[in-house]
């Protein structure tokens, strides 16, 4: 495993005059690496191979890729580097200055840039990162000098596929640049491990014939890092009572889930579908891949439980790192969503998972970790059967005081019937204890004048979330309170403003039910109070059950160890209903007791304990309470010595390198695991000689969290072998060069001549001329695969121009929807019935879905189906009714329009194929002319020289950004359209448009914008 990499001589840039001749460059970037990557550096410097590099998160892939950019930095050499989102064009471009490649450093070409500013730029040389849309058109147009381009480093190799713009860039960059070099990097080793040789598929679309493995196992990669090993301090943390039970009724759930999914769907992949796979995002992607093709076959219940897998996720992550009062406020709108939809109807289809027993404990545990709710009238020692040496302890950790009467002393923004529990995150007196450890270690053993590293502490965590958690919880923590209730006033805060939150929105719920009710009131209100009372009894029946069966606070639920146990029929209809209505009804509690003009807010820090007296109805409900919470929030504010600073910082991507560097920490707190950034410590560990670097590495034991970190481990692991072992056996990949066009041309017989004439070959290439807006689709870079010659344009009429005479307007499903809605298609489709002889309508599928219009039907949450597209003339009402539906319309469409063709792809190879049989024996288009129809783009003639006169046509009914330049060219100024009566305005625009536009002029708002 450890000869994994291919290696080759080292880089001679002497042989290639565009290349850096300065060895001393190249040695000052070497002396910063470790050897590894001097290793990995040393074999893709050489500008006449092109290579492969696959390297495991956290090794420092974007240091190898910065300094070999410092390598080629020079105004002789264009270097475009690809497929860089916007934060990596940040972190590169920073990176580089630190390194000294500052003038002018790396360029960022964006959508903003003009076309001319962007060809000077071209020829200035130097580092330029640049879409792969962009890049596309100026090659096919000639803007950029393909070939005097230096090298291509494209990023993310792993999403290279037949279909993706970078395998398009790759084979117009070979067809004018074969001494250029081409360098591929990729560190997400786990998604080149689907379907049949993936990595020679990349390979293969890359057009190289190097590839560099270096996983973490990697002989020069262990040699590197395993001299200088950081300290780490393992702490697995038990989660609390509540937590276990909580999270093995979610296992629980997740595994009935599975269960059901498996038996709807025998066709799925069995080995997938694991719990232990499911704890990752991509087991989404995987079950999503395997349903595609007979989605709209696919039963309701099917489609839930797949919905349900992500949420049932969801919650096992937000279990560990949301306080008790968030994630029961999540766990309130899943029973919201699933009990109601958008219109307040209920829905028919429920997440089968609410109808189990685990269910129950799930909602009702995580209740009792907030605040314990009690029945007026009632104690809370009625409500749960629990010693009163219990509640001693537990009302002196909470801060309660009781008199000889045991009448509790209630605070006083709580409701009477609310006692609280606010457990906290264990983890949160953890990181206390550490840091006042590292506190002790900062003071017994002081940081030498010279000695390299800083007394910045660094927290880890997993997301944006946590890292706001502990920061609140670190500025309003009491370290004189016991362990558990440090943080007790940051979480009474949370509970006032979820207390408050709650009944806010009974108040919006009563206000929205008055509204609706105006009518028949009476009647509703007797039905509403039928149906409460009777699933009222329902639910008083089951807590008597559950506290017979369940009376110690923190036990186990009864056969926790078996199999999630389904209700009966009459159970499960009443399960999510039984929990809404306790939830309004706790909530039309809360609104009465927050009715009263005044009430107390508690304070989270400072030295006062004082409450403070806020007016209610002077906050918005929407309104963030930190404000008012955080009464000593500008004490936080100002110059913190070194030492006392503490910072906390969400994992992202290579940025954290730089994180490491610049800040130089003695300790670092993982607050979860991730693999990727213990390897940046050990990167920096060993990068930084001298410097002692202490790492607590977190994780609750037996969790969740804990399995899935284990199980990344395995997997990328695996991955790595798997690619090691096919590029062991793959036989050497030949590089595709494109031969010359004028060989592979088609030609055509001009059948003009009629009569006795000769016949003559067309010797012109063929051709298709594509709109500039359908580049973002795959369709372009196929076409120009299958040998026809892309032409972009900026199109006003159609999008694909394939003869002088047929015009295609291509539809995905999602936008033939959005199109008929919003009647889009049908001025389209006009357009091109009046400037073309054979207009046509691609509808084209996606490739692995299913080739069936019955999948419009599941898009209706994509688009709302409130437009009214044009009918023709004199259409009944049977006919308009008869739009709704997809196959109605496209009647409407081809009766209104008769010329229209429709064709059906089941892909774009397919569309690729029939365009191609479309131009055989037809004439080329003439790109000129193409632009031509619809708009007068000839700058001389003075269209689009007024650009506010433009947008004022834009807004006009029936006028688009597809027509606004053909309306100028057919009129001199605005006047002369308003002078128009309504024949001339539908000759420029057609009937519908056209009508609609002059009765916006003459009628003052007639027209339907």
């Amino acid at each position: 495993m450890a000869e994994a990499s291919t290696s080759s001589s080292n880089g001679n840039t002497n042989g290639n005059p565009q290349a850096p001749t300065s060895h001393s460059l190249a040695e000052s970037t070497m002396s910063t690496l470790l050897g590894f990557q001097k290793k990995i550096l040393s074999e893709i410097v050489n500008p006449d191979s092109s290579d492969l590099v696959l390297l495991a998160r956290g090794l420092g892939l974007r240091k190898i890729i910065c300094s070999l950019m410092q390598i080629y930095d020079s105004p002789h050499s264009l270097i475009l580097l690809v497929n860089a989102n916007a934060d990596e064009e940040g972190g590169i471009g920073e990176e580089l200055g630190i390194m000294g490649v500052v003038k002018p450093g790396l360029r960022i070409v964006g959508h903003e840039m003009p076309k001319k500013d962007r060809q000077v730029l071209y020829k200035k040389g130097g580092l330029i990162s640049i879409t792969s849309r962009i890049l596309v058109v100026d090659m096919l147009q000639s803007d950029i000098p393909t070939d005097m381009i230096t090298g291509i480093l494209v990023l993310h190799a792993e999403k290279v596929t037949a279909l993706s713009l970078e395998a398009f860039i790759v084979r117009l960059y070979r067809e004018r640049n074969e001494k250029g070099f081409l360098k591929a990097f990729s560190d997400q080793p786990e998604h080149i491990t689907s379907g049949l040789s993936p990595l020679k598929a990349i390979m293969k679309e890359l057009q190289v014939r190097k590839v560099h493995i270096y996983p973490r196992f990697h002989q020069d990669v262990q040699e590197s890092l395993e001299r200088r090993k950081a300290d780490v301090v393992e702490l697995h943390q038990p989660m609390s009572e509540a937590m276990t039970e909580i999270h093995h009724s979610i296992v629980q759930c997740m595994t009935m889930t599975l269960a059901e999914l498996k038996r709807s769907h025998k066709m799925l992949d069995l080995d997938d579908l694991s719990v232990e796979n499911a704890y990752f995002r991509s087991f989404d992607v995987t079950v999503r891949k395997q349903l595609d093709p007979v989605w709209h076959k696919v039963a309701p219940k099917t489609k839930q439980l797949v919905g349900d897998l992500t949420t049932l996720r969801q919650l096992l992550t937000y279990l560990l790192t949301y306080d008790s009062i968030d994630f029961y406020a999540y766990l309130e709108t899943i029973i919201a969503a699933n009990t109601t939809n958008e219109k307040g109807v209920a829905k028919v289809h429920q997440s089968p998972w609410l109808m189990t027993d685990a269910s129950n404990v799930i909602f009702s545990v995580a209740k009792r970790r907030c605040y314990i709710s009690t029945p007026k009238g009632k104690r809370r020692e009625e409500a749960i059967d629990i010693d009163q040496d219990e509640w001693d302890a537990l009302n002196e950790a909470e801060g309660w005081t009781e008199n000889p009467g045991h009448k509790q002393k209630k605070k006083k923004w709580m409701p009477d019937n609310i006692d609280p529990v606010l457990e906290e995150l264990p983890k949160w007196d953890l990181v206390a204890e550490v840091l006042q450890e590292i506190e002790q270690e900062i003071i017994q053993r002081p940081l030498a004048i010279g000695t390299p590293g800083s007394n910045t502490v660094l927290i880890m965590t997993s997301s944006n979330h946590s890292a706001n958690s502990i920061r609140q919880y670190l500025s309003s923590m009491d370290y004189n309170k016991p362990s558990g209730s440090r943080g007790r006033k940051m979480m009474e805060g949370k509970l006032w403003k979820y207390l408050f939150w709650k009944g806010s929105l009974s108040k919006r719920a009563e206000k929205d039910k008055a509204a609706a009710a105006k009518g028949d009131k009476n009647t509703f209100e007797k039905a509403d109070d039928g149906i409460s009372e009777a699933l009222r009894m329902k639910d008083r029946q089951r807590q008597e059950k559950s506290a017979a069966r369940r009376r110690v606070r923190g036990g186990p639920p009864v056969g926790s160890s078996a199999a999630p146990t389904r209700l009966d029929k009459a159970q499960q209809a009443a399960v999510p209903e039984t929990m809404d209505i306790l939830i309004k009804e706790e909530a039309d509690d809360l609104a009465h007791f927050f009715s009263s003009r005044q009430a107390i807010v508690p304070t989270t820090g400072g030295s006062s304990n004082a409450p403070e007296v806020i007016d209610l109805e002077q906050i918005p409900a929407h309104d963030d309470f930190s404000s008012i919470l955080d009464s000593d929030y500008d004490i936080h504010y100002g110059l913190i010595p070194q030492a006392e600073t503490v910072l906390v910082r969400a994992y992202s991507d290579d940025s954290d390198d730089q994180i490491l560097s610049e800040i130089r920490p003695r300790f670092i707190v993982m607050f979860e695991p991730n693999p990727d950034f213990i390897r940046r410590i050990e990167v920096y560990r060993s990068s930084n000689p001298g410097l002692g670097v202490r790492v607590y590495f977190m994780v609750y034991h037996l969790s969740s969290e804990e399995h899935r970190y284990l199980a990344a481990l395995r997997k990328e692991k695996e991955s790595f072998e798997r690619l090691i072992k096919e590029r062991a056996n793959m036989m050497m990949v030949l590089e595709e060069r494109r031969s010359n066009r004028a060989d592979t041309i088609i030609k055509t017989i001009s059948t003009r001549i009629g009569g006795g004439g000769t016949r003559t070959l067309n010797n012109s290439p063929s051709q298709v001329i594509v709109d500039m807006r359908e580049f973002g689709s795959t369709l372009p870079s196929i076409i120009h695969a299958s040998n026809l010659l892309v032409i972009p344009a900026t199109l006003t009429v159609g999008d694909y121009i394939l003869t002088p005479d047929i015009c295609v307007e291509r539809k995905s499903l999602p936008d033939l929807i959005a199109s008929f809605n919003s009647g889009r298609l049908y001025t389209q489709c006009e357009l091109m019935s009046v400037h073309y002889k054979h207009p046509v309508l691609l509808i084209e599928f996606e490739e692995h879905k299913s080739f069936s219009l019955e999948m419009a039907d599941h898009l209706k949450n994509y688009v709302k189906n409130t437009g009214k597209f044009p009918t023709r003339k004199g259409a009944t009402a049977g006919e308009v009714d008869s739009t709704r539906n997809v196959q109605s319309k496209l009647v409407l469409l081809v009766l209104s329009f008769p010329r229209l063709r429709i064709i059906w792809s089941s892909s774009p190879y397919a569309s690729a194929e029939i365009f191609n049989e479309l131009k055989l024996h037809n004439p080329e288009p003439n790109p000129s002319k193409a632009i031509s129809i619809g708009a007068e783009e000839d700058n001389e003639a003075g269209a689009g020289i007024n650009q506010t006169a433009e947008e004022l046509l834009r807004t006009f009914p029936g006028i688009t950004a597809k027509n606004v330049r053909y309306v100028m060219s057919k009129v001199k100024n605005i006047r002369e359209l308003c002078e128009l009566d309504l024949k001339g305005v539908q000759e420029i625009l057609g009937i519908d448009p056209g009508k609609a536009c002059w009765e916006f002029l003459h009628q003052g708002g007639g027209g339907q914008k």
